[in-house]
């Protein structure tokens, strides 16, 4: 075969190699974000990730949606659930949340709608059977239950708990089902809550009160939920619970920040890996990516890294399915920015970003 004849041979197979790598290892990458005041998003925006490459591309608007800030998938991958955060849903004082059958061609199709029953709702969870489905509000300071049908509609309104107090306004941030109980972080009253279902509703089994002035916001949880680890906004520290069999106690405080920054945080996201050797935590203000290393027995941390986020204000990260890459949502800069894992280290590399329009949420 001639020189040029062989080189283009060689071309051609290493492109069809990619596709066929690409066509082997697609997965799709949901993006919620808001569309109010400046930001230019629309509504629930997908991309195509190769798990073994990294390539994020097609970035596609797959659903027209008012402030879709927060999203969550069925573990058929069959149904879209979001938050509408907003105050003025049907003009009461609440928000909503909606759920959307993913269609043939990868867009989503409304299929139920419902006030949250509280305002600005900002996150909102499934169980593992997928029958129910949690929603905090943040503003209205309650969460919210609801059951879900077998074909993945939002059906209707089981419980709503109210977590204000005459003293202090509580803002709901979070919250997460672990087989029988129900876990809330509150930013307002600065508190992770413990709920167990009992007959047909859940009650307070445990309150654990954070540091003063900490605002936990988000939180990651073991496989065994041995351990809890609770990110504060306001406190720019990680809260490690550890159940003690009975109840819940804090064990330690963990600064997420660098040593010589002085500015303003306020800490967002947290994910364990998939085999709970590393935690990471995103910083908005120093604008990074914090990694610990994880003692699976005593479940202390030990800060191994401190990355720039490669954008502004990083409300959201995830890991890849094959966590093999570590995606981040930088709100304010309007980009995604993908790092390569070290999974013997936990360390991140960057490798690129890509535009998408004000992201604050990234769900595979």
């Amino acid at each position: 075969m001639r020189p040029n004849a062989t080189k283009l041979f060689l071309s051609i197979l290493f492109v069809c190699s990619s596709i066929s790598s690409f066509a082997q290892n697609k997965t799709t990458l949901y993006v919620g974000g808001y569309t109010n005041g400046d930001a230019k998003g629309e509504g629930i925006y997908t991309f195509e990730f190769n798990s073994e490459t990294g390539a994020l591309k097609n970035q596609k608007l797959v659903a027209k949606a008012t402030s879709p800030s927060y999203l969550a998938i069925s573990s058929d991958k069959k149904t879209i659930y979001s938050v509408s955060e907003s105050k003025n849903y049907l003009n009461s004082n609440s928000g909503a949340i909606a759920s959307f059958k993913v269609l043939a061609d990868g867009m989503l199709e409304k299929n139920a709608e419902i006030s949250s029953y509280g305002a600005n709702p900002c996150h909102l969870s499934l169980n593992s059977k997928g029958d129910k489905l949690v929603v905090s509000n943040y503003t209205g300071g309650t969460f919210s239950l609801f059951s879900v049908l077998k074909d993945g509609r939002i059906d209707t309104i089981q419980q709503v708990v109210n977590l204000n107090n005459d003293s202090i306004k509580a803002h709901t941030h979070s919250a997460q089902f672990y087989k029988n109980d129900l876990f809330i972080a509150d930013l307002g009253i600065n508190t992770l809550e413990r709920y167990s279902f009992s007959d047909t509703i859940y009650t307070p089994k445990q309150t654990i009160t954070m540091a003063e002035k900490s605002g936990p916001r988000h939180f990651a949880m073991t496989k065994n939920a041995d351990f809890i680890y609770v990110i504060n906004e306001y406190g720019a520290t990680i809260s490690t619970l550890q159940n003690t069999g009975t109840e819940y106690k804090k064990i330690k405080d963990t600064s997420t920040l660098g040593e010589n920054y002085k500015g303003k945080n306020s800490c967002a996201d947290i994910h364990l890996s998939s085999d709970e050797k590393f935690l990471y935590g995103s910083n908005r203000g120093e604008n990074t990516i914090v990694v610990f290393e994880r003692n699976k027995k005593d479940g202390s941390l030990r800060k191994i890294q401190s990355i720039s986020c490669h954008g502004d204000w990083p409300r959201n990260f995830t890991i890849g399915p094959k966590g093999s890459f570590l995606l981040v949502a930088n709100k304010k800069s309007s980009n995604i920015a993908i790092f390569l894992i070290d999974k013997a280290s936990g360390e991140l590399t960057y490798i690129y970003d890509v535009k998408s329009p004000n992201p604050t949420c990234l769900q595979f």
